[in-house]
């Protein structure tokens, strides 16, 4: 079983995040770029298929050459080769279409890719990638089996779980669930040395349009002031909370 993993290049959870020109661009200054959460679950649950039913796992990412580190790190973590897009991600259908290319050129059986990415959330590259491949899609996966070309997957859904069954090949949309955090693996020093070693190719992308463009972003208001109340003034804490604060 062939097994493509998609690693989106994000900012640390824990960065400071601001924006350049006029708040059309992120400012990458001071950044620390990590794997993308739901895509290192999907990557956790490629190894688990390669140790046990002797999967190969290639990792791929659409970006500039900025996003190497991110693509070595998975390689650390196991992977066997990295590929990389040599073209910014700048929108889900023109990245779903680069990987689309890929795909099809290196005949994968199944492709798993986070659900969304933590820094635009746009959720929406795994499905679009299914349908350019005229694979199947399972989107928000928190379980997957495969046996030979038969898989049976477990999709979150709203208040429970569904659990489906489907072929290969298959496109999934991982996250939280499909490993648990525990099993997430943080690279020793003997998977770092042997990523250096291991391939890295740098594709040409495709000429693509973009269909979307960001015009501008906007970080949240600051949070306002706390003011105290105190615990014998009731009145005053049901009229904050219904006039100012609105929860009531």
């Amino acid at each position: 079983m062939k097994i493509l993993v998609c690693i989106s290049h994000v900012p640390d959870t824990t960065s400071k995040i601001n924006f350049t020109d006029g708040d059309t661009k992120f400012d990458t200054n001071g950044v620390q770029f990590v794997i993308n959460p739901n895509d290192e679950f999907g990557l956790t649950r490629a190894m688990w298929f390669k140790e046990k039913q002797g999967a190969s796992v290639d990792v791929i990412n659409v970006g500039g050459a900025e996003t190497e580190p991110t693509l070595r790190k998975a390689l650390a973590i196991g992977a066997d080769t990295a590929i990389r897009v040599n073209t910014p991600a700048t929108d889900g259908f023109s990245v779903a279409k680069q990987l689309a290319n890929v795909v099809k050129e290196g005949g994968y059986d199944l492709v798993i890719a986070g659900r969304e990415s933590i820094d635009y959330n746009g959720g929406m590259v795994p499905g679009m990638l299914a349908a350019m491949i005229d694979a199947n899609f399972v989107a928000n996966c928190i379980g997957l089996e495969v046996d030979g070309t038969s898989a049976k997957a477990v999709r979150e859904i709203d208040g429970g779980k569904e659990t489906v069954s489907t072929s290969l090949p298959l496109v999934i949309g991982g996250q939280k669930g499909l490993v648990e955090e525990s099993d997430l693996r943080i690279p020793n020093m003997r998977g770092i040395m042997m990523a250096r070693k291991k391939p890295l190719n740098v594709v040409e992308p495709t000429d693509v349009s973009a269909e979307t463009k960001s015009v501008s972003f906007e970080k949240p208001a600051p949070k306002g002031a706390v003011k105290l109340v105190e615990p014998d003034n009731l009145d005053e804490l049901v009229n904050l909370l219904h006039n100012e604060a609105k929860v009531i």
